[in-house]
C-alpha cells in the first residue's frame, strides 16, 4: 500500500460506523480487561469485537463467492449472493455457540450458523477455503484499521507538540545531562526532542502500513490446490481469484507466497512499531514527571481533581505515570509476537491462535489508550515560567563558566589556568550553597579574581540566559518549518479528524 493510498484511506461502509455506536458492553459481573473499560476508544474496541470479526468473515465468504462466480463457476447464483449479503450483520450468536460446542471449531461453527440463515447459499459458503482464509484476512483488515487509528492519534500528538514547541521555543530553561544541571536549552527545544521521536515513529508506522497485503485464498498449506481443482487447473483463474478478493477490500497486492497463514513476522513488525511509539511516550512522560517534581512544568489538573486520598495538597503526575504504565505493557507484549513467529513450524501450527487473540488486541488497545493520554497531557500542559526562571538563575553562574573562560581567553588568558581557577571557585561556591545554605557567590568570586580581568558588568552580560541557549530557538524553527509543518500539511485531513478527539 503506497503512501498515497494510506492518505486516501480505505472507505469503511456506514454499517461499520453504526456498529461502533451500537457496541456498548453492559456486562459488569465478569472480568473485563481494563483496557476496554478505561483507556481505549469505542472505535478501537469495535475493531477487535466479535461483531466486527464475524461480519468480516461473512464479507469474505461473499467476496469469495462473487469472485468464484465472476471466474465462471455457474454453481453460484446472484440469488445466493444476495441472500448472503442480507445476513452479514444479524449474527446468530446462540446458534454459533451451539455449533461450536458440538464441532469444537469456531470457523466451521460460523459456516453452519451462516448457512442456517442462508439456506439457498448454504452449499457454496467457504467453497475451497480453509479457516485461515477468513481468520487471517480478517486479522489483516483489523491490523490495517487499527494502524489507521494509531496513525490518527500519532498525528494528533505530533500536531499538538509542534504547536507547543513553536510557542515555547524562546523560553530559556535549565538543561540536564545525567539529571544534573547543564547548559541552558529552551522549553520548546526540549519539546522538539520529544516531537522528533514521534515523527520518526510515524515514518516506521507508514512503512509497516505500506507492507500490508491480503493473504488471499490459498488452502491448507498455501498451495491453492483446492482452487486448482475447482477451476480445473486454470492457474490464471486461481491467481485472479486472489486479486479479485483483495481488490474488494482495498488491497492491490496479496502475498506472492505463503503457508496456510500470512507470515507471522508481520505481527512482529506491527508490535515493534507500537513498541517504538510507547518508548517515545514513556521518555516524554518521565521527563514531565521529573519536571513536575521541580514545579517547572505540570500536566493538566482539573478544578475538582484529587491528587492523593491522604495528602490533599498533592498534584501527582498521574497521567504521565499512566502513560508509563501502559507503555510498559506494550513493551512487554512485543515478546508474544516474537515468540509466536519464531515457533511457527513449517506451513503452520496452531499454537499461535490463542496467543494472538490476546496479544494483538491488547497491543493496540494499550497503545491507543497511551496516545490519548499523551495528547491530553500536551494539550493541557502548564509551563511555570517564574519557577523556570528561578531555577535557571540559581544554577546560571555555573552554566556560564565555559563562556566566561572563552571570553577571558580572548583577553589573553591561559585556558587551562582559567579552567583550574573556575574549578576551585565552583567548589567553594558549592560548599557555601549546600553546606551553609547561602546564596551562590561564584560570579563575585570570578570578578574579584584578577586572572580573569573582567568586571561584574562584563560577567553579567555573558550570563544572559538567552545567549547561553545557543541555537535552541532557531533549531526548533528550522526543524518545524523544514520537516514537521510540511508533514502536517501533507496529512491535513488526518490532523483535522483527530484534533477534536485527541484530548478525550
Amino acid at each position: 500500500m503506497s503512501k498515497t493510498e494510506i492518505n486516501k484511506k480505505t472507505p469503511i461502509d456506514k454499517k461499520y460506523t453504526d456498529e461502533i455506536k451500537k457496541y456498548i458492553d453492559q456486562t459488569r459481573n465478569i472480568y473485563q480487561t481494563p483496557l476496554s473499560g478505561r483507556y481505549a476508544s469505542d472505535e478501537m474496541k469495535y475493531i477487535f469485537s466479535d461483531n466486527k470479526k464475524f461480519s468480516t468473515w461473512r464479507k469474505l465468504w461473499i467476496a469469495l463467492a462473487e469472485a468464484e462466480k465472476q471466474l465462471g463457476k455457474t454453481e453460484i447464483t446472484d440469488e445466493m449472493i444476495s441472500e448472503m449479503k442480507e445476513h452479514i450483520y444479524d449474527i446468530n450468536y446462540e446458534t454459533i455457540a451451539t455449533y461450536e460446542k458440538q464441532v469444537r471449531h469456531d470457523v466451521m461453527a460460523n459456516v453452519k450458523a451462516y448457512g442456517d440463515l442462508c439456506p439457498k447459499a448454504k452449499g457454496i459458503i467457504h467453497w475451497g477455503a480453509t479457516s485461515c482464509y477468513v481468520t487471517d484476512n480478517t486479522d489483516i483488515l483489523n491490523l490495517r484499521d487499527a494502524l489507521f487509528i494509531i496513525r490518527k492519534r500519532l498525528l494528533g500528538v505530533i500536531k499538538l507538540l509542534a504547536d507547543s514547541a513553536n510557542k515555547h521555543k524562546d523560553i530559556p530553561t535549565l538543561g540536564y545531562t545525567h539529571y544534573q544541571a547543564a547548559s541552558p536549552v529552551t522549553v520548546g527545544k526540549r519539546e522538539a526532542l520529544w516531537l522528533q521521536n514521534f515523527v520518526n515513529n510515524l515514518g516506521l508506522l507508514d512503512y509497516v502500513i505500506s507492507t500490508l497485503k491480503m493473504l488471499g485464498c490459498r488452502g491448507a498449506t498455501g498451495t491453492s490446490a483446492t482452487f486448482m481443482d475447482i477451476f480445473e487447473d486454470d492457474e490464471e483463474k486461481v491467481k485472479r481469484l486472489d486479486e479479485i478478493i483483495a481488490s474488494k477490500f482495498g488491497f492491490k497486492k496479496v502475498y506472492s507466497i505463503s503457508g496456510q497463514t500470512y507470515p507471522r513476522n508481520l505481527d512482529v513488525d506491527v508490535a515493534a512499531c507500537l513498541s517504538a511509539i510507547s518508548v517515545s511516550s514513556i521518555k516524554m512522560a518521565k521527563d514531565i514527571r521529573m519536571l513536575q517534581h521541580d514545579k517547572e512544568i505540570e500536566e493538566p489538573f482539573e478544578k475538582d481533581q484529587i491528587g492523593s486520598s491522604a495528602m490533599a495538597y498533592k498534584r501527582n503526575p498521574m497521567r504521565s505515570e499512566r502513560i508509563v504504565a501502559l507503555g510498559r505493557h506494550v513493551n512487554t507484549l512485543i515478546h508474544d509476537p516474537i515468540d509466536t513467529a519464531s515457533d511457527q513450524w513449517f506451513e503452520r501450527t496452531l499454537d499461535d491462535s490463542a496467543n494472538r487473540r490476546i496479544s494483538l488486541p491488547e497491543l493496540f488497545l494499550a497503545c491507543e489508550g497511551m496516545l490519548i493520554i499523551v495528547g491530553n497531557v500536551i494539550d493541557g500542559m502548564v509551563i511555570n515560567n517564574k519557577i523556570i526562571e528561578k531555577r535557571l538563575a540559581e544554577e546560571l553562574p555555573f552554566m556560564a563558566t565555559e563562556n566566561i573562560i572563552m571570553e577571558a581567553v580572548k583577553k589573553g588568558g591561559d585556558r587551562q589556568v582559567l579552567h583550574e581557577h573556575i574549578r576551585i571557585h565552583s567548589i567553594e561556591a558549592g560548599k557555601r550553597i549546600k553546606r551553609d545554605g547561602l546564596n551562590n557567590d561564584l560570579l563575585e568570586r570570578i570578578a574579584s579574581d584578577p586572572i580573569f580581568g573582567m568586571t561584574m558588568d562584563e560577567i553579567k552580560t555573558i550570563c544572559n540566559a538567552k545567549k547561553l541557549t545557543g541555537r535552541s530557538s532557531n533549531q526548533v524553527t528550522d526543524y518545524l518549518e523544514n520537516e514537521v509543518f510540511p508533514l502536517l500539511k501533507e496529512n491535513s485531513e488526518w490532523v483535522k479528524e483527530i484534533e477534536t478527539t485527541v484530548s478525550v
